[in-house]
């Protein structure tokens, strides 16, 4: 992003104009693939934001097609069905609203308030598959009740902050929350409102923070549109805790609480574990002995990280850039899925030169600053949490069992079936939405036409009788993965066929459970629910890109005939067949091969 967001108000102006008149510009967003279509509302002048994000969506490699509402128009474009915006038929509408626009004076008021919102997303959601990121306020300065502001529930800023607190906790799925309290408060809300360009020109907050806004915003569109990061990678000494393990020993370490030093390495450490908890995956890429660098793990009662939190561990004294597409491959995700953080600057320098698709943190001298450096990088933007996302974590240091457990057994299917591995095939649930979106547009590997969407447009489909969402979810002895694949079928999709056929509009799955005869497995509800839609034949499609390689001879592995060949493969399969690939997933412990129990 070029740390475009704290760059003068002047320069980023100067660069939205130069670009406005260089369309062409967009030529490397246009062949990544990622275009949407934003409209941008505002009940204060928007005009020069709408500039400033497109900058930063370019500078994302995004290729924005931009609508840009009225001043003080989201009424006027929302509530009509008529207006330019329902025809411009936006994927993403960002919604900026300001404290003037609530007379928050009484309780009255406040669920004047919350009803305008719920009207304007509810209009707005009539949009198929949209997006809505609403800001939240930013709270005014005035107290007019004083010091006794935060005293009572009805004074002002009380009730703007319980109407910021309803907008989360009522927070439909289709709706994100762009914190602008958060932000006012990060830059001091004295600089954030500028009553002079108020109510000159409407301004509804300096335009100094037009550049953190907009990255803001582009920070939360990129995981809408499939570009997602889960894995950061840590370097120890002088990282994770103070001073050299190989010198200073696995106690002599600083870790001590009682020590300032000490007490910012945990305290870093602590944050890192947070990450962990909410879904990202943990590796260490060190230069050392393994055997001496994983010491202050299991001896020094200091540390708050255990191994049990570490996914992948690589300490050696190969290159790092080696080591990150070692630690990418172990883990089976991309390598533009890593984060590295690490205090040697030759270090990340190396990974920045030949390991370009990692995201590199610029990491402070100072350990006390090393939580602010890697939390205002937020190179950890998703969508959503889920459950899933939770669990995830966890379940890859599992892997190491699992692994263990492998080498024991000679015979492959025998590994399997220790597994004890049971699983659910069925449409889509409502809790499952989110997740099944998110694993939708983040998959990259095992997907066969890589195709995106949001969550409003995988709700439409699963309302929609011709289709089908089915959502596989899996468990085995050391893990409960959820949902781990995601297939949407169409009766009748394609020009040139008949209304009898089912077309296999996307099928994904984490490359977590690869190798376990989860695609088999998911294969027959496919094949089960195509049948009950009453289609008679299947037809999948293999769309080759960069990353999905290994699905190129899915079709042909299940029994399909391939229709046509080029970048764009059609097969066929005669749903008069039975599967008979052999599954090692039962429903409720026992094994399904060729569809019988055993």
């Amino acid at each position: 992003m070029d740390n475009l967001q704290n760059e003068p108000i002047s320069k980023l102006l100067k660069m939205a104009h130069q670009l406005e008149k260089k369309p062409d510009t967009y030529s490397v967003a246009k062949d990544s693939g990622k275009h949407a279509r934003i409209a941008v509302l505002g009940s204060h002048s928007i005009q020069h934001f709408v500039r400033v994000l497109r900058l930063f969506l370019d500078r994302a490699h995004i290729n924005g097609e931009l609508y840009e509402g009225e001043y003080g128009g989201i009424s006027m474009d929302a509530l009509d069905n008529n207006s330019p915006l329902f025809s411009f038929r936006p994927e993403i509408v960002v919604l900026l609203l300001r404290y003037t626009d609530f007379p928050m004076e009484t309780r009255a008021d406040l669920e004047k308030a919350k009803a305008f919102l719920r009207n304007i997303r509810v209009h707005i959601s009539q949009i198929p598959g949209v997006m809505i990121l609403c800001s939240n306020i930013a709270l005014p300065l005035e107290r007019p009740y004083g010091s006794l502001e935060a005293a009572y529930g009805d004074s002002r800023l009380s009730l703007f902050k319980e109407l910021n607190l309803e907008m989360t906790r009522n927070r439909p799925s289709n709706v994100r929350i762009v914190d602008m309290e958060y932000l006012s408060s990060y830059y001091g809300k004295q600089n954030w409102f500028d009553d002079t360009a108020y109510y000159l020109s409407k301004q509804g907050f300096s335009m100094d923070y037009l550049g953190p806004v907009a990255h803001e915003v582009t920070q939360m569109i990129r995981p809408l549109l499939g570009t997602v990061r889960k894995c950061l990678v840590l370097d120890l000494d002088n990282t994770l805790w103070g001073g050299v393990v190989a010198d200073e020993g696995a106690l002599g370490i600083e870790l001590d609480p009682h020590n300032p030093i000490g007490e910012a390495y945990r305290a870093f450490q602590r944050y890192v574990l947070s990450l962990k908890n909410r879904g990202v995956i943990l590796a260490v890429n060190s230069k050392n002995d393994e055997e001496i660098a994983k010491e202050p793990f299991s001896q020094n009662p200091d540390m708050i990280l255990k191994l049990s939190d570490i996914a992948c561990f690589v300490a050696n004294w190969s290159d790092k850039a080696s080591n990150m597409a070692y630690i990418a491959k172990r883990l089976n995700i991309g390598i533009d899925s890593l984060v590295f953080f690490d205090d040697n600057p030759v270090e990340r320098e190396i990974i920045e030169t030949f390991c370009p698709q990692v995201q590199v943190i610029d990491v402070p001298e100072e350990p006390e600053n090393y939580i602010r450096a890697l939390d205002q990088a937020s190179p950890f933007e998703w969508s959503e949490i889920t459950e899933e996302d939770r669990s995830r974590a966890s379940s890859y240091a599992e892997n190491a069992a699992r692994e263990e457990l492998a080498v024991s057994f000679a015979d492959y299917r025998d590994y399997l079936k220790a597994l004890q591995m049971t699983g659910k095939a069925a449409p889509v649930a409502e809790a499952e939405i989110g997740r099944f979106t998110q694993l939708t547009n983040k998959s990259n590997q095992f997907n066969v036409r890589t195709m995106r969407f949001t969550e409003g447009e995988i709700r439409n489909m699963a309302a929609d009788s011709d289709f089908r969402l089915i959502a596989v979810s899996l468990t085995d002895k050391f893990t409960r993965y959820g949902v781990i694949s995601c297939i949407i079928l169409k009766r009748g999709d394609l020009a040139g066929f008949e209304k009898t056929d089912c077309f296999i509009e996307n099928w994904c799955m984490s490359c977590r459970v690869l190798k376990r005869s989860v695609e088999q497995f998911a294969f027959r509800e496919i094949a089960g629910e195509a049948r009950d839609m009453g289609c008679k034949r299947l037809i999948g499609e293999y769309v080759r890109t960069r990353k999905n390689g290994m699905v190129e001879g899915l079709f042909a592995k299940l029994g399909f005939v391939p229709l046509s060949g080029s970048e764009r493969v059609l097969y066929e399969y005669d749903l008069a067949k039975v599967p008979e690939e052999e599954i090692f997933i039962g429903e409720e412990n026992y094994y399904l091969v060729n569809n019988h129990g055993c």
